[in-house]
């Protein structure tokens, strides 16, 4: 199974008033991958920064809060896809890669 880490909070970040939440992007991307890629097994999950976490999962949220990340980050096999508002464009070139090295 490959696995997309959406992390983010439930409230949003200044500059993306706007947008989506992060929770509302995780199950927009899930979506869309699975309409993209409807043979793989590619699993979105939502990860709140700000929630009781451990291990790596923790230390990226750490990494999130400090470094001022925009939110939601996309993340791939430890691989940062996006800040803030995700271009489809930008994941599917990721997946695609993926895909072709596997």
């Amino acid at each position: 199974m490959e696995e997309v880490l959406v992390y983010g909070a439930g409230e949003r970040c200044a500059s993306c008033v706007n947008l989506p939440s992060s929770e509302e992007t995780a199950d927009w991307l899930q979506a869309a991958l699975s309409r993209k890629y409807p043979e793989r097994n590619i699993s979105v999950r939502y990860i709140d920064i700000f929630s009781k976490l451990e291990g790596e999962e923790a230390a990226f949220a750490e990494k999130v809060i400090e470094e001022d990340l925009f939110y939601p980050v996309v993340v791939i096999q430890h691989q940062i896809i996006s800040e803030g508002n995700p271009r489809l464009k930008d994941l599917y070139a990721v997946l695609d890669d993926h895909a072709s090295t596997a």
